[in-house]
Parts: C-alpha cells; sequence; structure tokens
C-alpha cells in the first residue's frame, strides 16, 4: 500500500496513525510526527541520525516534535484552506461593467479573442497571423472586468502543509493529481518491499495489470481547467492540457514512468465509488486467471474554485454560512474549521478533500511464491446501481445489495459468530443530511438482517474530508491500520447522533475504540447511483485461508521469504522518516515502438524483458468444423 492524503504519507500505517495519534503510545506518536515534519519539509535526518530543520540547526527527535508538534496538527487534516485564492487574495470572478472612455483607448488583443461582430466604430489592425490592434473611440464600453471575491467556502482536507508531491522528480507541468500519481505508486512499490524489475521479471507481460484513475479527472491549471479558461483569460492553451486532463491518465503515467507495464490497463469511473471500481476489475482479473499482479489505485486533487463551487450550489458541501447557522456562530475559527466534517451527526454537507491511494494485488499463489507481506485480502467486490431515480444525485438502493453480498459473502466464509462479534463497518459517511438518514438506514437494515446487535462505524471523512475517487481508498488503508494496531478511529466530530439516524443496530463513538477486527466492511456511495462495498479480511484471517488451501509448509516456507521482504520496507520507511523521498518517474527510458520487438505466432519477445509475452489465447467456441 502507499500514497498520501491529508493526514501524510500512507506506507507504514503513517496516514493511519495520524488519525490515532492521541491514542498511540509514545514511541508510536513520536515516529508519526517525525516523519510528518520530514513529510513536510519542517526538518529531515541525515545519515548519521541527527535531525535538522529547514535553516539548518540540529535536533534531538524529542525536542523537534515538542516543538513542531502543534504546526503539526493544525497542518494536517481538515482545516482551512490554504490556498492563496481561497483566503485573502479572494477567488477570480468576472462582472459586467460600463467604461467611460474620455479618450481613445488602444490595446492588443488576440485574434480569436475578438467579438464576431465587433463594433463599426472598432478600428482594427492587425499585427500579426495571432494579434490585432484594436482601438476604441471616446465613449461608453461594455465589457467583462476581472474582480476578486471572498470564498463562499474556506473547510478543505489538503495534503499536509509543506509537501508538494512535484517537487520530488523533474515534473515539467503536471497536473497535480498525476505528481501526486507518480508519489503515491512510488510509496506503495517501497512499502512493498519488493524491487519492482526483479518482480515484473518473474512475469509474462500480459500476467500485470494496472488500474488507476480518478473521478472528475485534472481540473487545475496544468490540466482541462487551463484549457476551458485559455479563450477567456488570454492565456495560450498547451499541447499537455488536453491529454493529461483524462480521468484515466493515472494508469497511464504508471505505464509510461514508473512501472513499465504493457498488460492490461484502464480506469473504471464510479463517482465516490471509484477507488472500489477500479479494485473489482482486478479483483475479477486475478480470479479468472487473466493476471497474477495488479497495481490498483486513485489520484483525486478537485480543491479548486470551480470544483468547489459546483458541488456548492448543489448544496453538497458545508460551506461558511452553513458552518455558522449550524453552530449558532457569528465568526469560524480555525477550530471550527477543523470540525466542519461531522459524518451522522448534526451537519450540513461534506468538506473536499484531495488523496493518492495504491495497492498492489497479487494472487495467493504469487504473493506465498515472493514472500508478499501480506496486509489483508478482497475476496469480492460488488457493485450494483440504483435503478429508477428522480434526482440523479439523489442516494437510491442499490448500497442494500452491495452491502448485503459483502455481509453474506463474509459469513460464508467466517461464520455467524466472527462477523457478528469480530467485524466493524467503513461507512461512506459524507457528512450530508441526507447520506446520514439513508447510509445509516442502509447499514442497520443489513446489520438487523444478519442478526448484527452492535455494529461498530467508522466514518474517517471526520478526519479526511471527501477524496472523491479516493474516498474508498483512503477507507481501505485506515482499515488496514486497525488491523494492524487495534484501534478503530473514534468520530471525534460527532458530539451527537442525529435524530434522523438509523441507529438501533449500530454503534456510533467518538473516542477511539481497541477492537480486533477479523474484517472490515469497506462502503461507497456514489453520485449517479454508483454503489460499491466489498469485505477486507484481516492479514490473520487471509494467513489462515491461505493455510488451509496450500498447506503449512508452504506458509513455512513464505514466512522465511518474508523476513527479506519486511527488511527491505523497513529500509524503505526508515529513508522516509528521514524524509529522503526519491519516487520513480523514468521519463524516455527504454522506449519501444515497433520494429524492436521479435514477433512470432506464439509470443512477442519485448527488449528489456525478462519473458515474452505469450499470444497463447483460450478458444470459447472450439473448433469450427
Amino acid at each position: 500500500m502507499g500514497g498520501v492524503n491529508a493526514a501524510g504519507r500512507t506506507s507504514g500505517h503513517q496516514s493511519y496513525r495520524r488519525t490515532v495519534i492521541d491514542a498511540l503510545s509514545g514511541h508510536h506518536e513520536q515516529e508519526t510526527l517525525l516523519g510528518l515534519a520530514s513529510l513536510m519539509r519542517l526538518a529531515h535526518r541525515d545519515e548519521n541520525g541527527q535531525w535538522h530543520d529547514q535553516e539548518g540547526k540540529t535536533w534531538e527527535a524529542a525536542d523537534l516534535v515538542s516543538h513542531y508538534r502543534e504546526y503539526i496538527l493544525k497542518h494536517t487534516l481538515i482545516r482551512r484552506n490554504e490556498l492563496p485564492h481561497f483566503n485573502e487574495a479572494g477567488i477570480t470572478a468576472n462582472r459586467q461593467a460600463t467604461l467611460a472612455l474620455e479618450v481613445p483607448l488602444t490595446f492588443t488583443l488576440r485574434r480569436r479573442h475578438l467579438p464576431e461582430h465587433p463594433p463599426e466604430q472598432w478600428q482594427i489592425r492587425d499585427i500579426d497571423t495571432r494579434h490585432v490592434e484594436v482601438t476604441v473611440p471616446a465613449g461608453s464600453l461594455d465589457a467583462l472586468l476581472p474582480e476578486r471575491r471572498e470564498p463562499l467556502v474556506h473547510a478543505a482536507a489538503q495534503l499536509p502543509t509543506g509537501f508538494e508531491p512535484n517537487q520530488f522528480y523533474h515534473s515539467v507541468h503536471h497536473p497535480r493529481a498525476l505528481s501526486m500519481t507518480i508519489f503515491g505508486a512510488s510509496d506503495c512499490i517501497g512499502q512493498s518491499g519488493f524491487d519492482w524489475q526483479t518482480l515484473s521479471d518473474r512475469l509474462d507481460p500480459d500476467q500485470i495489470a494496472v488500474y488507476a484513475g480518478n473521478s472528475i479527472g485534472q481540473f487545475d491549471q496544468e490540466g482541462w481547467a487551463g484549457l476551458m479558461q485559455s479563450y477567456i483569460s488570454g492565456n495560450r492553451a498547451t499541447s499537455k492540457q488536453m491529454p493529461l486532463g483524462y480521468s484515466q491518465m493515472p494508469a497511464d503515467f504508471l505505464n509510461a514512468y514508473v512501472l513499465g507495464s504493457v498488460g492490461s490497463t484502464g480506469a473504471l469511473q464510479g463517482a465516490c465509488a471509484t477507488f472500489l471500481y477500479n479494485l473489482r476489475l482486478a479483483v475479477d482479473d486475478i480470479k479468472s486467471g487473466r493476471c497474477r499482479l495488479a497495481m490498483v489505485g486513485t489520484s483525486d486533487a478537485p480543491i479548486t474554485p470551480e470544483i468547489i463551487e459546483g458541488f456548492r450550489v448543489m448544496s453538497a458541501l458545508a460551506d461558511d454560512n452553513s458552518l455558522k447557522a449550524l453552530d449558532a456562530l457569528e465568526l469560524l475559527t480555525d477550530e471550527h474549521y477543523q470540525r466542519a466534517c461531522r459524518p451522522f451527526a448534526h451537519n450540513c454537507g461534506f468538506t473536499m478533500a484531495e488523496a493518492t491511494q495504491f495497492v498492489m494485488v497479487m494472487d495467493d499463489s504469487l504473493a506465498l511464491e515472493t514472500g508478499a507481506d501480506i496486509l489483508g485480502s478482497v475476496p469480492e467486490v460488488f457493485v450494483n446501481a440504483d435503478g429508477w431515480k428522480r434526482s440523479i444525485s439523489a442516494p437510491g438502493i442499490g448500497n442494500y445489495f452491495t452491502l448485503g453480498k459483502s455481509v453474506s459473502l463474509a459469513r460464508a466464509i467466517l461464520g455467524d459468530d466472527r462477523v457478528r462479534q469480530r467485524s466493524y463497518v467503513h461507512a461512506h459517511g459524507t457528512s450530508t443530511p441526507k447520506n446520514r438518514t439513508t447510509e445509516s438506514h442502509v447499514l442497520d437494515a443489513v446489520a438487523r438482517a444478519n442478526g448484527i446487535k452492535s455494529w461498530p462505524v467508522a466514518a474517517i471523512k471526520a478526519y479526511l474530508g471527501h477524496s472523491q475517487g479516493s474516498a474508498a481508498g483512503d477507507q481501505i488503508m485506515n482499515a488496514l491500520g486497525t488491523f494492524h494496531h487495534g484501534l478503530i478511529p473514534g468520530i471525534f466530530t460527532l458530539d451527537a447522533v442525529a435524530e434522523d439516524v438509523f441507529a438501533e443496530r449500530l454503534d456510533f463513538f467518538r473516542e477511539h475504540r481497541e477492537f480486533e477486527a477479523d474484517v472490515a466492511f469497506i462502503n461507497s456511495k456514489g453520485f449517479g447511483g454508483n454503489n460499491s462495498s466489498a469485505p477486507l479480511l484481516s492479514p490473520q484471517v487471509t494467513e489462515q485461508l491461505l493455510t488451509q488451501r496450500h498447506g503449512e509448509k508452504a506458509m513455512t516456507a513464505w514466512r522465511k521469504r518474508r523476513e527479506k521482504t519486511r527488511e527491505n520496507a523497513a529500509h524503505y520507511e526508515a529513508q522516509s522518516l528521514s524524509g529522503h523521498f526519491a519516487p520513480v518517474y523514468r521519463f524516455g527510458h527504454n522506449v519501444l515502438e515497433g520494429p524492436e520487438l521479435d514477433v512470432t505466432a506464439d509470443a512477442i519477445t519485448i527488449p528489456g524483458y525478462a519473458k515474452p509475452m505469450s499470444l497463447k489465447v483460450t478458444n470459447p467456441f472450439g473448433t469450427l468444423t
């Protein structure tokens, strides 16, 4: 696993630890804060183990943590949006205005920005093929003038302050989500303990798949936002903005610059359920034998004025006025913004977030053969639509099916008692009034149907906000942390469960809960009727299932091989905690265009790849007679 969100780096369970930091032991708390200090470029550790701050001053680890603790806590998770144009500078807007010109006005204009029918009194002179000189006589002129206005939404769950993913590799005008992709996928590879080249050399290139994308695309200035705004802003559109804006581009970047994969690829969009949709592609491929190894992930960077405004006018976001009304306040402070997201409590909307999350998924035989450190397993991912509905953005009935099937499968694997006593659910938990009612009814109804009397519910958007297509990735990474540390994060913004929440069979709690889980149910409800749920089995349960399938001898051999994998992962973690990041980005590496291939009827040999790609396929019909 790997990635980064508002709580920090995913590998080493670092982002999970930030959500439960007030319940961690002294050692784990200090390690988490040191990791965040290095990620936020506040400090780094040299090869001799000595910590230095940005000015070069040396620190003892404990003193460094004490000095930066409050700053780190206030500049991670949900907080006041720190982007300049969301604060004093304001958001760029336009207003219609009439100018009174006492003298003629002459200015240069791009030819494509001329009105289709310019006024007859304008004098237009060609300068070159792209520009004209316009002279407007004295009098009045109607025009759109730029202005700035105060943002209506200030709360957001940005990546930790000071962390910029494009600073760690040679990024050339990459949209933020794609820079996050490079960092997140590299983090996943590093945490795995594998050298990617060595791992991929074991397989036919067609046995590796990449499924990664996002729910909205790249809508910052380096992507489609800059492209769409070019005509009205007067800026030049670039050749990169169009292709880099596509929502499947995270997968394309992995193939081209990180993994060099030539196997199956793509991105399946499902609004807020996008991560699970892509995970389903990988699980289906592995179960069918189409691939043995898959990189799955998402990368969403939707904290832009246009995207936030789009969700605000839908009444989906917790805007400033709604937060004031919710708590009867006249002024919002930084502390109020940190409590903006309140799943299943009295709330007024979700909080926009950014995140990138990746998991490496293998078939069980490959995991044992390679000595993979198995963090958990997903036996199936379920997807269902809502059917007939009035509003396309309103919740419907599909989530009852996905969660019901997830629990049914877990009962078949684990038995009724273990699901009833040792399971919990990671709710989608957006913090909208509509979600708190509809999702709680889904959870409560499924709990009742399966004899669950008090089902623990986690809702980590209280900490991380809503990262759109990456939301289920945030939930999965957090659940893996719970498996490792035995703590379910409490819903810390839950002062009281709202009266319209269905909670007879559910257990909502504010404080962190010690809990030994065999399975966590990951739940997603997306706009448009995109529902997905999956049972995530703990590493202990997964080992039991593998022992049952492969035998104790194979498991003993796997544990021996796993020692080296864990050693490599520990080395990567130590480097990352020290602030030394080296994302994989291989631009122009081993580029092939076709003539270099050795093509036969049964296989294609690829220069630089250890094994040829087999062309043998299964005939579903049999030979025609």
